[in-house]
């Protein structure tokens, strides 16, 4: 079997529009994928960034929830806070084993499938979908939050803001995964660090008698009455609130391939690296909002003497104030690293994502499109996709936080539940296979091992599994009133459509599998080459046609009416042209049914011939040019293509405009010699005439 190769002899310049080159780069060619994947130190801004970044708002929706209910629920926020970070603790080391036992990057979708069935696995991938489109959404409209904290002025445009942010986030992505975890390096481990910094300040302040008293402080709280069921339900809320510092945790698992070498240990010490600094981060924050007395309403107007006019300081922006002081230069940098840190724990879905909705068409539940590579070597149609559909949910929400964020987690939770049954069904499948194993074989040290692991396994998600159901469980029932139904509806439509999706690859992979019984009966070979006026493209579509020496070679011209007809019949004849033309009468003055007609009746009174149907097409440069042309030749290509034992041939005309975009001209007229016909020798000197014309060939029809 022979196999072609494609000329890559021109630059990469040649082959990319101007624009394209300027916002994404160069293409980059199949063999530097390798150098694409990642170092640790490069991964955990890649991402980590939501899981870190999240810690930033996690506090803030907690205790405002705790708030409704009257400072006096505060003293519960610890607690509560215990609650997250043990939490927390347990999906860092289930999450762990799950990147040892399925490193190829499908994480929670693929341990659900081959665990739990096919309808699980596609509800986990439909609830990791959503997820990652809120993630964007909830990420760029905190971030947008923290900076009109810090620039009030800005808070009319906080919709624009948040769509050019996701706009400028999909243009780094598209650049490539090392560029983007280069862009997004800094502002990371810079929010890392001045967060850090400021709650060792912060506490140290506290330590030595100096506390940080937050602008917020000096507001009353008016306060719900709550009954007994009601204060229950307020607790559980705030919990599955502070349980958004938990997005993102499966996001390194579902990235495992874009690791370097050896992959599972390096994204393992990733995710132990995130949940570490997100425990101490988060733990830390709360700490200082209590001793600060941040007070951070729902509605800003039940706090009392608060001009609720005027946007609510963020509980970040309230804190670096009473740490550092208002306006000072520590307060900016940090706002200004949350904001970005927040703006770019988007990227975290931008990398999540495409990586899984690959992993979703390699497997037939999605279009194959979001398996291609883009010139970047990224899955560049899922970050598209993702930042229109993330658009469209700011636009809609107007990048409103405090309504995205009931939105929020519960599909990740829906993944982190399945994910963690099919992964404790996993290891009991591994210990039941260790049981068959023989004596001699369950001696060795490799056995003992692999039963140690699995046991540990099997501990570690049953405990992840039972804590994650309980608080999906919580979560549903307190955030179901508040928003949270549109996400129950929405990931059961995703999953049908994916099952939909599959169902069709799957009947058209029958219908066109190969069969030795396929009989290879056509006989004959007919040209038809449809002509409207007797011009240079239709010529180039005869000329075309005659080189591929067809047993025979027709002109067809559909009669509209009978001026037409005899106009290309005398102008046929006067050129002398070297094939037949069959006049084709359409009273109707359609073109498809005379000539699908006249193809039927062709091939039942020759045989099965096969028609090869050439169709001149204009090339053009301009958007605007094809609403003028094309219209009839594209209907037409359309609907003989439907027609039994027809091909198509589109003949392309390059026009003049068409220079703007391939850097040449139209070509000139072609199969003068094969036509039969005198050659035109063009003067050097002809005004006007493409130098490139002039040396080509009088049977030189490439185009």
């Amino acid at each position: 079997m022979s196999r072609a190769v494609t000329d890559e002899s021109r630059e990469p310049g040649e082959q990319t529009p101007m624009a394209k080159r300027i916002l994404i780069g160069e293409p980059l060619t199949s063999e530097k994928l390798d150098e694409q994947l990642l170092p640790k130190k490069m991964a955990l801004p890649i991402f980590a960034s939501d899981a870190l970044s999240s810690v930033a708002y996690a506090p803030q929706e907690l205790l405002m929830i705790l708030l409704i209910g009257g400072t006096a629920l505060l003293t519960l926020s610890p607690w509560v806070a215990v609650a997250v970070v043990v939490l927390l603790i347990v999906v860092v080391l289930s999450y762990r084993q799950l990147i040892k036992a399925y490193p190829s990057g499908g994480g929670d979708y693929e341990v659900a499938s081959k665990n739990l069935g096919e309808v699980p696995g596609v509800v986990v991938a439909a609830a990791l979908l959503v997820d990652y489109v809120l993630t964007v959404a909830v990420s760029v409209a905190s971030g947008v939050d923290n900076i009109i904290s810090a620039l009030p002025e800005l808070n009319p445009f906080r919709v624009e803001i948040a769509v050019g942010f996701v706009i400028l986030i999909v243009i780094v992505n598209l650049r490539g995964v090392r560029e983007a975890s280069s862009v997004f390096a800094i502002p990371t481990y810079l929010f890392i660090g001045s967060v850090g910094v400021m709650i060792v300040v912060g506490l140290g302040r506290a330590l030595f008698g100096d506390v940080p008293v937050a602008s917020s402080a000096q507001y009353a709280v008016q306060a719900e009455s709550l009954t007994q069921a009601a204060l229950i339900l307020l607790v559980l809320r705030a919990f599955s609130s502070g349980c958004s510092a938990l997005t993102g945790v499966e996001a390194v698992s579902n990235g495992v391939p874009a690791f370097r070498k050896p992959k599972i240990r390096n994204a393992q010490t990733t995710l132990t690296l995130m949940g570490g600094i997100a425990i101490v981060l988060f733990v830390g924050l709360t700490a200082l909002a209590l001793l600060s007395g941040v007070h951070y309403a729902e509605n800003p107007c039940h706090l009392i003497g608060f001009d609720c006019t005027l946007p609510q300081p963020s509980l970040m922006a309230q804190v670096a104030a009473a740490t550092f002081g208002m306006g000072s230069i520590p307060f900016f940098i940090i706002q200004a690293a949350t904001a970005c840190v927040l703006l770019l724990a988007a990227n975290t879905a931008f990398n999540g994502f495409p990586l899984l909705g690959a992993v979703l068409a390699r497997d037939g539940y999605a279009p194959k499109a979001l398996n291609t590579r883009g010139d970047r070597l990224v899955y560049s149609n899922g970050m598209v996709i993702l930042g229109i559909v993330a658009i469209g949910v700011l636009i809609v929400y107007q990048a409103n936080l405090t309504t995205l964020i009931q939105l929020y987690i519960i599909g990740v939770f829906v993944s982190f539940s399945l994910g963690q049954i099919g992964m404790v069904r996993h290891w009991r499948r591994t210990l039941r296979d260790l049981r068959l194993l023989t004596p001699e074989a369950a001696k060795q040290e490799s056995a003992r091992y692999e039963h140690r692991s699995a046991v540990l396994g099997l501990w570690i998600n049953s405990v992840g599994a039972t804590l994650t159901v309980v608080v999906l469980l919580i979560v549903t029932v307190t955030k179901f009133t508040h928003g949270a139904w549109l996400v129950f509806i929405a990931i059961p439509i995703l999953a049908v459509l994916m099952l939909g999706v599959n169902r069709y690859y799957r009947d058209v992979e029958h219908e066109i599998r190969m069969e030795d019984e396929v009989h290879f009966g056509s006989s004959g070979d007919v040209a038809i080459i449809l002509v409207n006026r007797l011009q240079k493209p239709v010529m180039k579509a005869i000329d075309y046609a005659l080189a591929a020496k067809h047993d025979k070679t027709l002109a067809v011209h559909v009669a509209i009416n009978d001026e037409d007809a005899a106009s290309v019949q005398r102008e046929w004849a006067a050129h002398d042209m070297p094939i037949p033309l069959v006049i084709i009468e359409s009273p109707y003055r359609t073109y498809t049914s005379p000539v699908t007609a006249f193809i039927k009746s062709y091939r039942e009174k020759h045989g099965s011939s096969i028609v090869t149907v050439y169709l001149p097409q204009f090339i053009v440069g301009h958007w605007w040019e094809s609403i003028l042309h094309n219209r009839r030749s594209r209907r037409l290509a359309q609907q003989l293509m439907l027609v039994h034992g027809v091909s198509i041939t589109l003949v392309p005309w390059l026009l003049d405009s068409s220079e703007v975009i391939y850097g040449r001209r139209s070509r000139p007229l072609p199969g003068q010699q094969r036509g039969g016909q005198p050659v035109a020798h063009v003067s050097a000197h002809t005004p006007g005439q493409d130098p490139a014309r002039r040396g080509r060939k009088p049977g030189d029809s490439g185009a």
